[in-house]
């Protein structure tokens, strides 16, 4: 029955925005262009985001806004701050008995 009541969902594109002009100019001149490739990845997945659905490969999305905020930033790959000097994540299993955060009911 839940079959019959789901609709199938369409990504409508307005062919005459600036973003997706620009996108177009940018692909017809270099057709494997990463940041192109990674522009319009990030596009799709930021309107799935937007319309409630979540991501299979958020970590992937993170990647690919981190390599855009650097092309962006004009920072090299091998530039700015090393992986290694950046503080790992907080295990949340590993802290769970002594959360700092108080339950509320």
């Amino acid at each position: 029955m839940a079959g019959y009541m789901s609709s199938k969902k369409t990504m409508e594109i307005n062919p005459e925005n600036a973003i997706m002009d620009e996108l177009r100019k940018r692909a017809d001149a270099d057709k494997n262009d990463k940041s192109v490739n990674d522009l319009v990845l990030l596009l799709f997945e930021t309107a799935l985001l937007t319309s409630g659905f979540s991501l299979d490969e958020p970590n992937t999305f993170g990647n690919r806004i981190h390599r855009m905020l650097k092309l962006g930033l004009s920072i090299d790959e091998d530039g700015g701050v090393a992986e290694a000097d950046i503080p790992p994540l907080e295990d949340p299993e590993a802290d769970a008995e002594g959360s700092k955060m108080e339950e509320v009911d």
